[in-house]
């Protein structure tokens, strides 16, 4: 029987995003609701500020602050699969909702972009992970493929 001393850490729980599932924004979100949200009965918006809110704990996966690993397989395609083209897409539907989102910060973002010095959506949510300290990222590359001859 193992007995936890009382300033013994918890153990972190392991978290995998299965980045083959990944291919564009929308379906990130649909791999954060599978993996996160899974035993919660409403899903996770499609938002930046709601997966930020979601990885403080307190519902889904995360319920608490306790430690977490999360792997994420297929890690260099996701960065692609979320890079330049679709946080652009990404950016000019936000500029459609004037109303909704201030279009002169959106701008500024997609310019920025433009010129090659803006943030990716991938890079944006690297940020948000990394914010969160309680949580380590472990990165996984695409499985090889090997080859006989």
């Amino acid at each position: 029987m193992l007995t936890r001393h009382r300033n013994e850490a918890p153990m972190p729980r392991q978290l995998v995003i299965d980045g083959n599932r990944i291919h564009d924004i929308a379906s990130f979100y649909d791999e954060i609701n599978r993996v996160f949200m899974a035993d919660v009965d409403w899903p996770l918006a499609h938002s930046l500020d709601a997966l930020d809110d979601m990885l403080y704990g307190g519902y889904g996966a995360l319920d608490g602050n306790a430690p977490a690993t999360l792997v994420w397989t297929n890690y260099e395609n996701n960065r692609r699969d979320l890079g330049p083209d679709a946080t652009r897409a990404f950016l000019l539907a936000k500029l459609d909702k004037p109303a909704t989102f201030d279009s002169t910060r959106i701008q500024r973002q997609l310019d920025a972009l433009d010129a090659g010095t803006g943030q990716t959506f991938f890079d944006i949510v690297l940020e948000i992970i990394a914010s969160h300290p309680n949580i380590t990222l472990q990165p996984q590359p695409p499985a090889s493929s090997t080859s006989f001859q």
